[in-house]
């Protein structure tokens, strides 16, 4: 099995844009991630974009077999390393947008959890406000979204409109600590209670 590092290298190289890191994400930032997950019962829990699966497997860990856990990974090089790595793991090669649909086809309703690896600040607006769409609507009423941003970006226009966008898509949103031992230092916003009408209403 390939190095994760070098893999994830490798095709930040191929797609900076839809990678959108240099490294794979610390323990530390996973655990910080992962924090939504319920200790108990069967929950459904969704990954956006997992990259090498550093969420993954703290997610993994978590559920110690409970419950569902599909992974959208949308490039087919990693999809296939999670699958390698994380035999239990439903693994999609699919656009997070689509995951309504995903869900539905699965015989299921709603997600209790759904975090979120993806590059947000490196999307356009209307990309943006279109995966929040389809995490709302994936949601259950008491659902937790988790995601996280980088700190050297917070301050960027990109950033800046996405946390604007998280507040007006839920009723809740709590920004984490600083995990300053993650390249780069990043921190974790989780999202509580879905605002629909908002969220339908946006893009």
């Amino acid at each position: 099995m390939a190095n994760e590092s070098t893999l994830f290298l490798g095709e930040f190289f191929r797609s900076p844009t839809m990678v959108g890191a240099i490294a794979p994400s610390s323990r530390r930032l996973s655990s910080a991630v992962a924090v939504p997950v319920p200790e108990r019962g069967d929950p459904v829990v969704v990954e956006l974009g997992p990259g090498t699966g550093p969420f993954t497997a703290e997610i993994q860990r978590r559920l110690g077999g409970r419950g569902r856990h599909i992974a959208l990974e949308i490039n087919p090089r990693l999809a296939d390393h999670l699958r390698a790595r994380h035999p239990g793991l439903e693994v999609l090669v699919e656009d997070a947008a689509r995951l309504p649909s995903l869900l539905a086809d699965r015989g299921l309703a709603e997600a209790d959890v759904i975090v979120s690896g993806l590059p947000w600040a490196a999307f356009s607006p209307s990309k943006q406000a279109v995966l929040l769409r389809a995490v709302v609507d994936s949601l259950g009423p008491h659902g937790a979204f988790t995601t996280f941003s980088y700190v050297h970006a917070r301050m960027l226009g990109p950033a800046v409109r996405f946390r604007r966008s998280l507040a007006r898509t839920f009723e809740e949103v709590v920004p984490g600590r600083t995990v300053w031992r993650n390249l780069p230092p990043a921190f974790v916003f989780h999202a509580r209670r879905p605002r629909v009408s908002q969220a339908q209403g946006q893009g």
